[in-house]
């Protein structure tokens, strides 16, 4: 039996789920998760359904008996192979929490991804990466060679087939185009004090002025700076005993964990760009196990 996710994306009518369900099960699948979400504001649907195939049908028989409920309610879909590791490029510059957590969580089975290489401006993080035999990229970056830089950043994407890229703490700006290339495919982590606190030492900032809270966001990438669709966010409190080194250390687990979970719910198809906003379900209860392992 294969295991498949839907993923599907249309303007809000009556019987889109019965058409799916129904199909489905003219199909021999047995449905053994489903979440939807109607946008009441936009008129929009969205439906992500996890479903095993029992009689037979293959998986390009299912996608090609599926095209005309895609046409009647001119849907946006896709069908995934539950089984299949997503192909993700690491970006990291002199920052390691989030890479070494990713690295740790990918080698327990945690975080079920391929990780095709990582790509740093700086030598910092080589020997980590070679050690986990991954794929190392220097490729500096300066005002001079920025678009030579991107360039063949896009190339080493390409080249091994990268579905995913992960800013874990890249601190360079990407252009507008490499935004729309990847529009969807990009997603990045920084701390939660904007725009309050911009610049260097956000932590060092936050500290002088009392914030009792840290926060960390992690989202899809624009061409907006820093402003595109949340995925994940999360918080831990803090107290006036508190020092300046505990807001930058507990801030950095903050990251590391809305970074993880957020690349858990793209990988697993959980996530829909819904204009500024996301749509994010959940991982049903006794589907994390499954959805963990792969």
């Amino acid at each position: 039996m294969t295991s498949y996710v839907l993923t599907v994306s249309c303007k809000s009518t009556r019987g889109i789920v019965a058409a799916i369900s129904g199909y489905l099960a003219e199909k021999g699948c047995n449905i053994v998760d489903s979440s939807q979400f109607d946008d009441l504001d936009t008129g929009k649907f969205f439906m992500r359904v996890s479903f095993i195939s029992e009689a037979g049908a293959t998986g390009d028989q299912i996608v090609e008996g599926f095209k005309p409920i895609g046409d009647k309610f001119d849907m946006t879909y896709e069908f995934h192979d539950a089984t299949k590791r997503m192909k993700v490029l690491l970006m990291v510059s002199r920052f390691g929490h989030c890479l070494n957590d990713l690295l740790y969580r990918w080698k327990i089975g945690a975080l079920p991804i391929d990780i095709v290489g990582v790509v740093s401006n700086h030598f910092d993080y080589q020997k980590v990466v070679v050690n986990h035999d991954i794929p190392f990229h220097h490729i500096p970056v300066t005002k001079a060679n920025k678009p030579q830089a991107e360039a063949r950043i896009m190339e080493v994407a390409e080249q091994s087939g990268t579905e995913l890229i992960v800013l874990a703490r890249y601190m360079q700006i990407l252009s507008d185009n490499m935004c729309q290339k990847m529009s969807g495919k990009i997603i990045n982590i920084h701390h939660s004090f904007l725009p309050s606190f911009k610049g260097a030492n956000p932590y060092k900032q936050a500290y002088e002025r009392g914030v009792k809270l840290i926060g960390a966001t992690a989202h899809y990438v624009t061409a907006d700076l820093d402003e595109g669709p949340i995925i994940e966010q999360d918080i831990a409190r803090i107290t006036h005993a508190q020092s300046a080194e505990d807001y930058v250390s507990i801030g950095r687990d903050v990251e590391s964990q809305v970074l993880a979970r957020a690349i858990h719910a793209h990988i697993h198809h959980r996530t829909f760009i819904n204009g500024n906003r996301t749509v994010v379900f959940p991982a049903s209860p006794g589907s994390y196990a499954s959805e963990r392992m792969g």
